[in-house]
């Protein structure tokens, strides 16, 4: 049994079905983890989710910004964008089936027997793994019980502060921002969701998350997605995998389980262009 992590998607999902096979995965031998947004801008989303889906237990993902916005776009009736590729998902008889499992991803994995915690974007250097965890579960319950009240009010970058003492929506909406959508932050907890480019592109004092010093989850190893101008990145306690299949990069895979094996990648068959 291998576990083998996956970057974005944003359904591509010949792209994906290439590196399955490539990396000779097996459905009833290893697992998969997905970094989340299995949707959108690329051609074939509605197959990346009848796809993963098909896979069942042996493929974890988490929730991307991308998935929530469909799922909005769905239940509440959010606008949806220019770029946005989600109308076959929409149209297809079985769209429900498919936002209801969709609906049940958490926004956070961890396996503690193999200290990995499998998330979209990223977390603030005040957070644990495990209040990383509490504070996804939260939005996961909202989710389940109240969708439309949270999906209608995660929109908005404020507060752009954490505070243990935020409460309702506001904690709701920035844990969403925080896990779906962080590239940069302070030392102190304050975020901004406008900066999308190279780590070292960002003035001071905003630093990729990551490398804040001493934060509280660095003796864990993240695994996550998101950033394609970061693409694939190694370090102790850090693995990002985005590598920009849908803007013409490639769709990249590595082996949890073997530090160190390469990754592998295939290239995107998408026109090759620059992040919006």
């Amino acid at each position: 049994m291998a576990r083998w992590a996956v970057g974005d998607v944003q359904g591509c999902c010949d792209e994906l079905e290439q590196l399955l096979a490539r990396i000779r995965f097996s459905a009833d031998r290893d697992r998969l983890w997905l970094v989340g947004d299995l949707v959108n801008r690329g051609p074939k989303s509605l197959q990346t989710l009848r796809l993963v889906r098909s896979l069942g237990a042996n493929a974890i993902s988490v929730l991307g910004n991308h998935d929530l916005h469909l799922l909005a776009v769905r239940l509440v009736g959010a606008k949806q964008r220019r770029s946005d590729t989600l109308a076959p998902i929409l149209a297809a008889a079985d769209c429900d089936t498919l936002l209801e499992w969709l609906q049940q991803l958490p926004l956070a994995h961890f396996e503690p027997a193999h200290q990995d915690l499998l998330l979209h974007a990223g977390v603030l250097p005040q957070w644990t793994v495990t209040q990383t965890l509490e504070l996804a579960a939260e939005v996961e319950r909202a989710l389940r019980e109240d969708p439309r009240t949270l999906l209608s009010g995660m929109y908005g970058d404020q507060p752009d502060r954490w505070q243990p003492a935020l409460a309702g929506l506001a904690r709701l909406r920035l844990t969403i921002n925080v896990l779906t959508r962080l590239r940069f932050c302070t030392p102190d907890g304050r975020v901004d969701f406008r900066q999308k480019g190279k780590p070292e592109s960002a003035p001071s004092p905003w630093l990729p998350w990551f490398k804040v010093p001493d934060r509280a989850s660095r003796e864990q190893r993240l695994v996550f997605g998101h950033w394609s101008a970061l693409g694939f990145h190694s370090e102790r306690g850090v693995l990002a995998l985005d590598t920009g299949c849908v803007w013409g990069g490639a769709l990249t895979a590595v082996n949890l389980d073997d530090r160190e094996a390469p990754p592998v990648s295939v290239p995107s068959r998408q026109p090759r262009s620059i992040e919006q």
